[in-house]
Formats: C-alpha cells, structure tokens, sequence
C-alpha cells in the first residue's frame, strides 16, 4: 500500500485503472506530516472563517429569497459547503496536493490555476476590506455613546479607529506564521458570536413588535433568491483556507477532516439560521445589508452587540489575510516566503487593505458581486469540476451525480445572480437612523431594556 501511495499519477492511458482498495488508500491517507492543531482547534478555526462578515448580511439575504424559501436555501448552501469542503481534501489525495492551487493546477493546467489564484486572493481580500470597514463603523458607534466624547473626538472617526486596529491588533496577529496559533483567537469570536446572537434574539422580542411589519413579509418565494445564495456563499465560504487547517492537523486524514466539517458547518448552520430569522422577524421589509444598520444608536444593548460584533472582526482578519499572503507565495515565491518576504508581504497586503478601506465606506454593491463571483465558483464550481476530472468512478456513482447537479447549480447561480445584481444593486443605507429610532419610539424600547 506504501508502494502505491508513493506512486506519480501516470501519463492517461485507457488501460490505466485504479484499483478500488489503493484508491481508497489515496484518499484516506496522510499525505504530509501534521501540525499541531487538535480537532477542537481545529473546528474552531473553520468556524471562525465561516462566521465573519457575511452572517450580518443573513437577515438582507431572507428579505431577498421570500423568508421560507432563504430558510431553505440557507440549509442548502450550508449543505452544499459541507460537502464540497470534503470533496477539495478527496481531491487533494487523490492528486497528491496539498494546497488548492496545486489541485486546480493538477486538474485543468496553468489557466486554472491563475483562475483559481485570483478568485482565491480577491475572495479574503475584499473581506479583508468589509473587516475593516465594519469595524471603523461599528466601533465608531459605540465610543460615541462613552460619556465625554463629542463629536470632534478622534473616536468618533472611523479612519483613526481602522489605523489604530490594524497597528495595534489585526496586523500583529497576521504576522504569525502558523494558522494554529489563531485556534484559542478563534474560540474567542466564537464565545462573542454567541453573545451577539443573543442580544440580536432579545431585540427580537422587544424591538420587534415597535417596527411595523412590511406588506409580504412572509411570502415563500421573491424573484430576487439567486442574490440571495450569493450573500449566503459569500458568508459560507471557507474553502479557501482549507488546506491550509487540514494542514495544520496533528493527524490530516480524511477521516478527521470530515468529522470537523460536520460538526463546524451545523454548528455555524444553527448559528446563521437563528440570526437571520430573529434579523429578519425584527426588521422585516426594513431589513438592511448591514443588520446593525437597523438598530438605533442611542440602543444600550445594541451598542453592546456592536462592540462584540467588532472584536469578532478583528479576530477573525488575520485568517484571511493567511489565505492572501499563500496565494502570493505560491504564485510568486514557489510556496516558500524567507522571514523578511513574510513580513514584506504581511505589511504591504495590510496596508493596501486598509488604505482602500480608508477611502471607500459603502461596498454593498462590491460585497454582493464578490459573493457570486468568487464565493459561489469557489464553493459550487470549482470543488466539484477538480473532483470530477480526478474521479475514477463510473458517471453514475453518488459522488459525480452529487458533484455534477451543485457545478450545474454553481453555473447557474452565478450567470443568472451576476446580471440580477447589475439590475438590481444593493443600495448603500450607510449611516441612516430608521424612523423607528426618532425620541418617541425608542423611549419604549428602551424602557424594555433589562438591567446591563
């Protein structure tokens, strides 16, 4: 069996076959030694990757698709994510890869593989930009609620708030070289996500019934679903640092990468559903991009879930920012960064990051194209076209009929959801007070508010 697993994959040949026991022993086997990541580390990590910006968009995402029919394409994605994340790790072995690019090299050549390096880089990096840009928001916010500071302080300027986190936190952290060390970081913004959804559930019942319900609130279905699974891509995918945390595992087998998957998709799954459906029945047909958009300034508990909400996005940029600096190594460096190149890269990714995130406030319309243009190629198309030109199996086994229906889905989702978003853009409601929010209105619910 060692024999085999050694072996180059031959030059194709119709009397080249596989046998189905070595096969198996492809995919089930370590192919490099692991890191240090347990399987608690592990999971968190691919939870952290997977609840970042995108799950404040979740609420937007069932105003669009009709609320039942989001609730069930929601699964769907998240379904579709599970699979497809085991499906790239299958791909991997049966290739003799360890890192997407090299899959998608092995697969369809040089052309897939700058495909692929673009859409890989573009994804984390414009999250990288949505990271900071919430973050300047979001923390502007709530220092203007500390007593004693006006509206000239520097606190309350959201490009002193992005300069000051990113010298002080997000780039310290990206500086690490190994992902493991971010698991305790990443266990961290999973407590607070906890926390945020919490506060978001109890403004459920006591904002909720002060906002007025919009006409059709409840319709199954609305003509603007295919935007929908992008912003549910766009929050779901993680598939671009999965190598990089099946890598890092004490004991990389496919095995243990499959049981961290489920359990880190349900559980980001449970998660994301109770956040858009207690966003969704608050706010209803008001319901912005940004959820946090919708609560008042002057909420206490609002501005609480603003701050946690922050922390968690300054926790989890340095993950994406491991997944660009790869990318630029692997193109540019042949894999290996010295430790000068490391920080050289680390730095200038940063800054270019930041610097554009300084300049622009309001990238809804950005956000949505780059969930159907990278996040669904990156978690429908591309997983399951590198496993079908890898597989073996007859046309008709599970795995390519599973494959073929979400590559099928994937094309679809984005032709069809790229010409929807240029008719239909997400407008910018960036800074907006709702009307519910106005003295006369917010004294009730803020009369709800229980002791904090």
């Amino acid at each position: 069996m060692e024999q085999h697993t050694r072996r180059e994959r031959p030059l194709p040949s119709p009397a080249h076959q596989i046998e189905t026991d070595d096969r198996t022993a492809l995919v089930c086997k370590p192919r490099t030694k692991g890191g240090n990541s347990d399987l608690p580390s592990a999971g968190f990590n691919v939870i952290n990757s997977i609840i970042g910006s995108g799950i404040i968009g979740l609420p937007y995402s069932m105003k669009q698709a009709g609320f039942p029919l989001g609730i069930l394409l929601l699964v769907g994605v998240a379904y579709i994510t599970d699979y497809s994340i085991i499906l790239l790790i299958k791909g991997g072995n049966l290739s003799g890869t360890n890192s997407y690019q090299e899959l998608v090299n092995k697969s369809y050549g040089f052309i897939g593989y700058l495909i692929l390096s673009t859409l890989q880089f573009l994804y984390p990096f414009i999250a990288m930009i949505s990271y900071n840009i919430i973050t300047g928001d979001t923390l502007t916010k709530v220092f203007q609620t500390i007593p004693g500071v006006g509206p000239d302080n520097l606190l309350t300027y959201r490009q002193v708030i992005i300069l000051c986190i990113t010298i002080i936190f997000t780039l310290p952290m990206s500086l690490y070289r190994d992902i493991a060390k971010l698991a305790k970081v990443s266990f961290i913004s999973l407590i607070l996500t906890t926390v945020i959804l919490v506060i978001v559930m109890i403004r459920t019942t006591t904002l909720g019934p002060l906002v007025p319900k919009t006409e059709s609130a409840w319709i199954f279905a609305k003509s603007n679903a295919i935007q929908a699974i992008g912003v549910m891509s766009f929050a779901f995918v993680c598939h671009h640092n999965s190598f990089l945390i099946y890598g890092s595992l004490e004991e990389p087998t496919l095995s243990n990468w499959s049981r961290i998957t489920h359990v880190s998709v349900s559980l980001a799954l449970f998660i994301s559903v109770l956040f858009a459906v207690c966003g969704y029945v608050t706010f209803t047909g008001y319901t912005e991009g940004d959820i946090f958009e919708n609560y008042c300034r002057d909420d206490d508990l609002a501005t609480f879930g603003r701050f946690c909400y922050g922390v968690t996005i300054i926790l989890t940029f340095p993950i994406e920012c491991f997944v660009t600096r790869e990318v630029i190594a692997n193109v540019f460096f042949s894999g290996t960064l010295t430790t000068i190149l490391h920080v050289a890269v680390t730095v200038i990714v940063v800054a270019v990051a930041t610097s554009i995130s300084l300049v622009y406030d309001c990238l809804g319309i950005v956000l949505e194209l780059n969930g159907i243009l990278s996040a669904t190629p990156l978690v429908f198309i591309i997983p399951t076209a590198c496993y079908l030109k890898l597989s073996e199996e007859r046309w008709n086994h599970s795995d390519n009929l599973i494959s073929g229906l979400i590559l099928t889905v994937g094309v679809l989702v984005m032709t069809v959801g790229f010409v929807m978003t240029i008719l239909h853009p997400q407008e910018c409601s960036h800074g907006k007070e709702m009307f519910y929010c106005f003295p006369h209105n917010a004294s009730l619910y803020n009369s709800t508010l229980p002791p904090f």
